[in-house]
């Protein structure tokens, strides 16, 4: 394990501990519902993927931090450990959420791999972190028309919401991967590929959310999204 590998994992811990108490601190403080408390920390939690694939040398080193969350979220979950963030009938969301990530990141990162497939796991995870969190908000604080389905049901703007942000978070990854120090041997994806990708796998991020129960698209989005730009950049 080298320095670099030392210093991630420090700062990993550091920082997912620190988001957790400090936002729950300050839902209290500022009472905000448990609900925005924890979309915030979800999209805080689902950026620190950026630092990882800069910071570790070692993609099996990097992929322990959320690996590890996998049992603290369950235990937090179990334990209601974080009662501004837990409601009576919450789900283990934050279960898949770690388990998403830590698979995506399993399949496709390699240090010095395929940027393509770095490209895959770190956009389909900006679709769960921004996408799903506007879904949820705006189809909470805007929604007006709901469509029920299975065990659950949706708001048409939230999942309008979902396709729009996960579009632009797609986009937006592959053009930051592509032009970054990440891009070590000069890959090129045209611009017309990446709009096309985008927008496909938004669709089917969308389609996803909306049809998933609730809790469990933190798993089905980011893998349906994966798989959807598997196909399309491989």
């Amino acid at each position: 394990m080298s320095k670099a590998d030392t210093i991630g994992l420090i700062l990993s811990y550091g920082y997912a501990f620190s988001l957790l108490f400090s936002i729950e601190k300050l839902g209290e403080k500022l009472n905000w519902q448990s609900f925005f408390t924890r979309k915030l920390i979800h999209m805080a939690a689902g950026m620190w993927v950026w630092a990882i694939v800069f910071i570790f040398d070692h993609w099996y080193i990097g992929i322990i931090p959320f690996a590890t969350f996998i049992v603290l979220n369950y235990y937090f979950y179990k334990k209601r450990s974080f009662a501004k963030m837990d409601e009576e009938d919450a789900t283990p969301g934050t279960v898949y959420f770690a388990v998403s990530i830590t698979l995506l990141f399993l399949l496709f990162w390699r240090t010095n791999g395929s940027l393509i497939h770095l490209i895959i796991a770190l956009a389909s995870v900006m679709a769960m972190t921004l996408g799903d969190a506007a879904a949820a908000l705006f189809g909470f604080y805007y929604g007006k028309r709901r469509v029920r389905h299975f065990s659950s049901s949706r708001t048409l703007e939230g999942t309008l919401s979902m396709f729009l942000f996960s579009f632009i978070a797609i986009f937006i990854t592959m053009t930051l991967v592509l032009s970054s120090s990440l891009n070590q041997d000069g890959v090129e994806l045209s611009l017309s590929l990446r709009v096309f990708s985008s927008l496909a796998a938004a669709a089917a991020a969308a389609i996803a959310e909306a049809f998933s129960p609730k809790g469990s698209d933190n798993l089905t989005v980011p893998l349906i999204v994966a798989g959807a730009l598997y196909l399309l950049l491989s």
